[in-house]
């Protein structure tokens, strides 16, 4: 059985943020892609996540969602023991092989296995550009993205959406008073 079209309107970012991104505003209201196991499987398809859409993946991976929003939408300090908690349950087995340097991740229970890649990759961007995690600017947007643009002055989820809207308003506000 094929696997649904995804529904969000930003994907695409890496594993951490792009978990982060399975909830969004629409019209208004908060949608949840995680809600059941459905669209766990939209969201390990989009990965390439080569693990089982069950209901203990699905558990793992919210605890993970909630451990990587603390840490983005409050501190580090707040959300560190979260993500450690997730970090907890794999490790990386460095090995070598005929094209040089490999990892091997290893699970102790492999259903924590889209969770702690999520969480892993959240340490490898605080680890490159901190900096460039971003929230969008639009006040009524929840997304993530992580900003690849060559001054990082990225500010929108998406120019078409966020940053049109934004536009707009301004453009309104201008024409209103005048």
């Amino acid at each position: 059985m094929p696997t649904p079209l995804d529904p969000r309107p930003l994907t695409g970012e890496p594993v951490s943020l792009d978990l982060l991104n399975t909830r969004w505003m629409q019209e208004g209201a908060v949608r949840d892609l995680l809600t059941d196991t459905d669209g766990l499987a939209v969201w390990l398809a989009a990965n390439r996540l080569d693990f089982p859409a069950d209901d203990t993946v699905l558990r793992h991976t919210l605890q993970a969602r909630d451990a990587l929003r603390t840490v983005v939408d409050g501190s580090l300090a707040e959300g560190a023991a979260g993500v450690d908690a997730v970090l907890a349950h794999g490790r990386v087995r460095l090995t070598l092989t005929a094209q040089g340097r490999g990892e091997s991740p290893e699970f102790g229970e492999p259903a924590w296995g889209p969770a702690w890649f999520a969480a892993r990759d959240f340490l490898e961007l605080l680890g490159t550009a901190p900096d460039r995690i971003r929230a969008c600017a639009h006040e009524a947007c929840i997304l993530h993205f992580f900003d690849t643009s060559r001054n990082g002055t990225r500010r929108w989820c998406s120019m078409a959406a966020c940053g049109n809207r934004a536009k707009a308003s301004r453009h309104y506000a201008r024409t209103k008073d005048s």
